[in-house]
């Protein structure tokens, strides 16, 4: 690996705005959609051509960034960062795939990268993410990245016609590096 933004199969980079019709035929997968987040109404082409221009232009802030999964030179993804708490020294992240692209493994490599860069270059010490209970696979992925459950919210979310549970996983710096070391260039490894 020659940059922390790459791994075996995928290569993250900042979304583009000619990224824009590759992203809304993403959002044409209503069950996708809501794994990911939860269902948006339709948006014009113009509104996913802004949309993409403002993501491309956008700076990290407060360690908080969107990126665009390649592989293969295609667009099949997106991760982002959220709630990057710097004091408590934990963040949390999102992952999508678009459906013709699943079970790759990009998800995985594109979380092992960003986890790689926020416990490495960032200073964070735990990685939090919650999972709808219905998006089994997810679940499934993190806990073979090695992420613990920690928590199950009931009826926490509503979508789909009825409340949903919300599965809150974690993992510490210490756990990745113990688990994911050997994946990850020796440029992000703590001596």
């Amino acid at each position: 690996m020659t940059s922390i933004w790459t791994g075996e199969r995928v290569r993250l980079r900042g979304v583009e705005p000619t990224d824009w019709e590759v992203f809304r035929r993403f959002d044409e997968h209503s069950a996708d959609m809501r794994a990911a987040d939860m269902m948006y109404p339709p948006r014009s082409a113009e509104g996913y051509q802004r949309w993409a221009e403002d993501q491309s232009t956008r700076e990290p802030r407060d360690d908080e960034f969107a990126l665009a999964i390649e592989a293969d030179g295609a667009l099949v993804g997106s991760i982002s960062t959220s709630d990057a708490d710097r004091l408590a020294g934990r963040f949390s992240y999102g992952v999508a795939i678009g459906d013709e692209h699943k079970r790759r493994g990009y998800a995985s490599e594109a979380a092992i990268l960003v986890m790689a860069y926020m416990f490495a270059e960032r200073r964070y010490h735990k990685c939090e993410v919650s999972v709808y209970a219905v998006n089994e696979p997810s679940i499934h992925m993190h806990g073979k990245l090695g992420f613990v459950t920690e928590g199950r919210l009931r009826e926490h979310v509503f979508f789909a016609g009825r409340y949903q549970d919300l599965v809150m996983l974690g993992m510490t710096a210490h756990e990745f590096w113990a688990r994911h070391a050997e994946r990850v260039s020796a440029v992000l490894r703590p001596s």
